[in-house]
């Protein structure tokens, strides 16, 4: 274990060179959280409360675990070094105007040939059912796979 902190209901938040773990409620089990499947972590200084956002699936609610820390101690900075070193690329293509799309690599931050994951985030307003956005997604695939021979 890296880091760690105990949320204000009780709960453990941990992190090693590999997960995010959260001991579970009463009601729960623990979580496991691979670095590579975090989309995102943001910190409410006002609240004191850390949001932790799965990678998702386009049409499907994405998860998002608040953990209340009252002293979230090197934690913080452990998720944020964690999350990014699991990013191989990403890059935004622009489709119409300004928004777009952007393809993002991602694969577990420890030391050895792990696979790659990839992943499409689509602006506000774009619709990845449209033939265009589709034709955009699989160019920028295929253009970044080769740019990293992944």
């Amino acid at each position: 274990m890296l880091a760690w902190a105990e949320t204000t209901d009780g709960r453990v938040v941990a992190g090693t060179r590999e997960a995010c773990y959260v001991t579970g409620g009463p009601d729960a089990g623990p979580l496991r959280l691979p670095w590579e499947r975090v989309e995102a972590a943001d910190w409410d200084r006002d609240t004191s409360v850390l949001q932790v956002a799965e990678v998702g699936t386009w049409g499907e609610q994405r998860v998002v675990h608040r953990l209340p820390l009252d002293d979230p101690r090197s934690l913080l900075q452990l998720v944020r070094e964690r999350v990014t070193a699991s990013i191989v690329l990403q890059r935004h293509v622009p489709v119409t105007d300004r928004r777009g799309l952007r393809v993002v690599a991602r694969r577990s931050p420890v030391v050895g040939d792990t696979p790659v994951s990839w992943f499409f985030e689509y602006d506000a307003g774009v619709d990845p059912d449209d033939p265009a956005v589709r034709a955009a997604a699989s160019a920028a695939l295929a253009q970044a796979r080769a740019d990293t021979g992944l």
